[in-house]
C-alpha cells in the first residue's frame, strides 16, 4: 500500500527486456547515504579520552526481556541514529547481555568505533571488587564481549563494602597497564570515597573519571548534594542510569491497573503517586509544546543538568530509541525547567 505517494509509482516497461519496472515518484524520499546525522553529535566523556553520542544505550534488558535478534535490532537503530556508546554489566542476565552485545560487535565489525562501558562486581561467580575477583570478572567479560579491552570499567562499590579502595584501584592499575581497561568509572561510591580516590590518584593510582548514579526528575536525592559537588569539582563525567525511573517517565503506564505483578511492576507502582502524576503531566504538556514524546522531555531534563554528560537508557524496542533520541536535540527553557521543578517537589 502506498503512503503519501511512496510506493504508488506507475509501472513502465524496460526498453531492454520489456518487463515492467517501477519508476521513482518525484515525492519519494531521497536515500540516506554516508554517516548518520547524529554521528556529528559528540560530547567529551570527562577525562576518559572518549567522545560519545549523548545517549548511551544500556543492555540491562538484553538476555532477559529482549532476545538476541531484537537486541541487535535495537543496537543497529541506536547506531543508525548516531549512537556510539553501549553500557552493560557482568550481572545483567547472568552475563547474557554481554554475550549478546559481543555477538553484535563481532558481526557488525563495530568494536573500534564503539565506546564500551562495563560494570563489574555483581556476577555471582566472582562478585565484589577484591583483586582476584576483579581480574576474573574483567577476563570473563572480555570473553563474553569478544574483545580485548573495556573502554570504561565501572566499579560497583555497592557489591563490596569490605575491600579497601586502594586495593581495588591498585588492581585496576594493573588492568590498565595490561591494556585490558582504558578508563575507570564509579557506581555506588560515596562523595568521601570519590575524594579519597582523587587523593590516591595524586599518588599515582588511576582516576575515577565517570560516575553512574541512579538519577532522574523523580529521583534526585541520591545525587544532589555532596556527590554532585564532588563530581563537578573533579570534572567527573556523570552518566546517570534509571533515566526514566524504570519506564514510568515514558508515560506508557499511568495507573496501577496496568501494572503486572512482578519486580518491574512494583518498581513502576512505587512512582505512581501524586508527585509522580504531577511530574508526568508537566512532561506531557512540555512534550506537546515541543512536539516530542514525554520520554524525550525526561531525557532533555537530564541533559540540562550541568554535570550530566550522557544518560544511560535501557529500551525494549526500536521505537523507544526513536523516541528517546528526540530528547538530544530538545532544549528546555528556564520556564520549562521551573515548571518541572515545581511538579517534582
Amino acid at each position: 500500500m502506498g503512503f503519501f505517494g511512496v510506493g504508488t509509482s506507475p509501472t513502465q516497461a524496460s526498453p531492454q527486456t520489456g518487463t515492467p519496472t517501477v519508476s521513482e515518484h518525484p515525492s519519494a524520499p531521497i536515500p540516506v547515504q554516508g554517516a548518520p546525522l547524529g554521528a556529528a553529535i559528540r560530547v567529551p566523556l570527562g577525562e576518559t579520552g572518549f567522545e560519545v553520542f549523548p545517549l548511551i544505550l544500556g543492555g540491562a534488558e538484553f538476555g532477559w526481556h529482549v532476545d538476541m535478534a531484537a537486541a541487535h535490532g535495537i543496537l543497529d537503530a541506536h547506531r543508525e541514529r548516531g549512537g556510539n556508546a553501549v553500557h552493560t554489566s557482568d550481572g545483567y542476565a547472568a552475563g547474557r547481555s554481554e554475550h549478546i552485545i559481543g555477538q553484535w560487535l563481532h558481526r557488525r565489525g563495530t568494536r573500534d568505533t564503539t565506546v564500551l562501558g562495563v560494570r563489574v562486581g555483581t556476577n555471582p561467580d566472582h562478585s565484589g571488587l577484591g583483586p582476584v575477583n576483579l581480574i576474573r570478572a574483567v577476563e570473563a567479560s572480555l570473553t563474553r564481549l569478544q574483545t580485548d579491552r573495556i573502554d570504561v570499567l565501572y566499579l560497583d562499590a555497592a557489591s563490596d563494602r569490605v575491600t579497601a579502595l586502594e586495593d581495588t584501584l591498585a588492581t585496576a592499575e594493573w588492568l590498565i597497564e595490561a591494556g585490558k581497561v582504558r578508563a575507570l568509572g564509579s557506581l555506588g561510591h560515596t562523595a568521601a570515597q570519590l575524594v579519597e580516590a582523587r587523593i590516591l590518584a595524586s599518588a599515582g593510582y588511576p582516576r575515577l573519571t565517570a560516575l553512574d548514579v541512579p538519577y532522574n526528575v523523580l529521583r534526585q536525592t541520591e545525587y544532589d548534594g555532596d556527590l554532585r559537588l564532588v563530581a563537578g569539582a573533579q570534572g567527573i563525567a556523570v552518566t546517570p542510569s534509571q533515566a526514566l525511573e524504570h519506564g514510568y517517565l515514558a508515560g506508557a503506564v499511568r495507573s496501577r491497573a496496568g501494572v503486572a505483578d512482578s519486580v518491574r511492576g512494583s518498581q513502576l507502582a512505587a512512582a505512581m503517586n501524586r508527585r509522580g502524576t504531577r511530574t508526568l503531566r508537566a512532561l506531557d504538556r512540555i512534550g506537546a509544546e515541543l512536539s516530542i514524546p514525554t520520554s524525550a522531555v525526561a531525557i532533555a531534563w537530564l541533559r540540562a543538568q550541568r554535570t550530566v554528560v550522557a544518560p544511560i537508557v535501557n529500551v525494549y524496542a526500536v521505537s523507544h530509541v526513536d523516541e528517546l533520541v528526540q530528547g538530544i536535540g530538545a532544549r528546555l527553557s528556564r520556564a520549562h525547567l521551573a515548571e518541572i521543578a515545581r511538579a517534582a517537589q
